[in-house]
């Protein structure tokens, strides 16, 4: 596993990174810099603030290591000889907290062992913590660090923003306890493997959950997945019949009026992603063994027509109001349904505990 980390200056890298290395093993590994990221920080903001360009050379923005740290960290000159040495051995864990530019990351993503991290913390605690690690250095201006600090990320030809949009989970480190921040580390599991590569159950919910971006029901967007020995039979997602006006087009007057959540269901014109997905894979192409994945628990009226077709299980990934009653009826149809948690993305909160 290669986690990279990436995010401003202050925000915590390198004390993720040192917490990756010490609890779980991790090797911290260098890449240096392109010659533009050192011209940008060697130029005249240099004298005045010194300290976060130590810091930015060196791929970073968490001023709490000191001078000689890196001495023993295997450093690389280029993202080729970086991939040269970790390639080979993949099975074992490396971090990094230098992702420079697009093409580094693009050369790492193509890698199905590397996991992009994003790193940010409020501005204030940024600030606080710079004010605390450069004692012994000219201290700045807030202006002049927040303008260092949006050059970091926002700089139109060396900013980090466009890599930082594409982590897969973002950490918002505003803890002030070493302790707080790795117990919630802890709590996240980056190191979860199933990040890396989805399970099954990811990847079939995954489709499920990209079906629903096709939904045309102004109620509500549910996508389905229909499986059988890990092969997909059919897709679908909830809207209007074929030949009727689209529900997002006035089709379903139900839908469009606003009615209450459960209420006025018999004049729904909308057919449900599992009643599209079991429609189009036909009753001869499901059999026992058959699983069916949705972004949101089946309703009762697609529960008992899922009972009816013969499918074994039910995955599902957001509640319903009628999960209670749905799950009556799968049970007495002999059909398994299970909620599905796969490891937390996108924003995670590290604050003090």
């Amino acid at each position: 596993m290669f986690i990279g980390l990436c995010g401003t200056i202050c925000a915590g890298k390198r004390t993720i990174a040192n917490f990756l290395a010490e609890k779980h093993g991790f090797q911290v590994l260098r890449l240096a810099a392109p010659s533009t990221q050192l011209e940008r920080n060697t130029g005249a903001a240099k004298a005045v603030i010194p300290c976060i360009d130590r810091d930015v050379r060196a791929g970073d923005g968490d001023v709490s290591r000191g001078d000689g740290e890196d001495e023993a960290v295997p450093t690389f000159g280029s993202v080729e000889e970086l991939l040269d040495y970790v390639t080979p051995r993949w099975q074992q864990r490396f971090v990094t907290t230098d992702i420079w530019t697009e093409d580094v990351l693009e050369a790492l993503l193509k890698r199905p062992f590397f996991l992009l991290v994003g790193v940010d913390a409020p501005l204030v605690v940024r600030w606080r913590r710079y004010l605390e690690n450069c004692k012994d250095h000219p201290i700045p201006t807030l202006e002049e660090f927040v303008s260092k600090a949006d050059a970091h990320m926002f700089d139109r030809t060396t900013g980090l923003a466009p890599l930082f949009v594409r982590a897969t989970v973002y950490l918002l480190n505003s803890s002030s306890s070493l302790a707080s921040l790795h117990e919630q580390l802890s709590a996240i599991d980056l190191v979860d493997e199933t990040r890396l590569r989805p399970t099954w159950d990811a990847y079939f919910m995954q489709l499920a959950n990209l079906a629903a971006q096709r939904s045309n029901c102004m109620k509500r967007r549910v996508g389905c997945v229909l499986v059988r020995e890990k092969r997909v039979i059919s897709t679908g997602y909830n809207g209007t019949p074929r030949g009727l006006t689209n529900c997002n087009e006035g089709g379903c007057d139900r839908c469009n009026g606003g009615s209450a959540g459960g209420s006025s269901l018999s004049t729904c014109l909308c057919l449900h992603a599992e009643e599209n997905a079991l429609l189009e894979a036909g009753r001869e192409r499901i059999s026992r063994g058959s699983i069916l994945y949705c972004d949101t628990c089946p309703c009762l009226t697609c529960s008992v027509k899922i009972a009816q077709v013969g499918i074994s299980e039910v995955v599902y990934s957001q509640a319903y109001s009628m999960d209670n009653k749905t799950a009556e009826v799968l049970s007495a149809g002999g059909v398994h349904l299970r909620q599905f948690s796969p490891p937390r993305e996108g924003i995670v909160y590290c604050n003090d505990v």
